[in-house]
């Protein structure tokens, strides 16, 4: 059973940060599949970053993972803005890969402005983690974490992490939601059961 816990922020932290001020993050570890810039860009559109102007350089990076392991994931945010982070992982398409994060929103002078968005709470896949890094200030440094890798074998896995952010208005390209995403090659445990939770890899 899914269930979603909505995330609220205080109204204390809408009051200090600039309606049109954006969010930025970087994807430090694993290498992102995008050449990013300093701030992260490009990085609004689903599934995996890039703009409608400017769809990203790809880096040709391929992280190899051990399945049935956990995974470092470290992130810098590079403009900051209250909200909460979600990894996903898609096996044979980014057709696999969940929808943005559902916001709520509030009317202001311009526009629709987020407030709060769904978390999945336990996550079930294809989402390994979500709401992490919850925050109404600023990081101090980069924030990491790991999280559990399903016992699969993956060729072209597509890791994606994505920033909520609250108090944000609407943007063209990525609404509420800016996005990264990692190329994994997952090699199986064979001490381990494959984890049926996720689709066998297409030949």
């Amino acid at each position: 059973m899914r269930m979603f816990w909505s995330l609220l922020f205080v109204s204390m932290s809408a009051t200090v940060i600039a309606p049109q001020a954006s969010a930025h993050f970087k994807l430090l570890e694993p290498a992102s599949w995008l050449q990013e810039d300093p701030k992260g860009d490009p990085q609004k559109m689903a599934p995996c970053g890039g703009t409608s102007a400017n769809a990203g350089t790809p880096s040709g990076a391929v992280n190899k993972v051990q399945g049935g392991e956990k995974l470092h994931i470290k992130l810098q945010e590079t403009v900051y803005h209250p909200g909460f982070y979600r990894v996903a992982l898609a096996v044979n398409s980014r057709d696999e890969l969940p929808r943005d994060p559902e916001a709520k929103t509030e009317p202001s002078a311009n526009g629709p402005r987020s407030v709060s968005a769904a978390i999945q709470y336990p996550p079930t896949p294809p989402v390994l983690a979500d709401g992490l890094f919850m925050h109404v200030a600023k990081f101090a440094t980069e924030v990491e974490t790991d999280v559990d890798i399903p016992n699969i074998n993956c060729s072209k896995c597509t890791l994606q992490i994505v920033e909520f952010m609250a108090s944000h208005g609407l943007n063209k390209d990525g609404d509420y939601t800016y996005h990264h995403c990692a190329v994994l090659q997952i090699s199986a445990n064979p001490s381990k059961p494959i984890d049926t939770r996720f689709p066998a890899e297409k030949p």
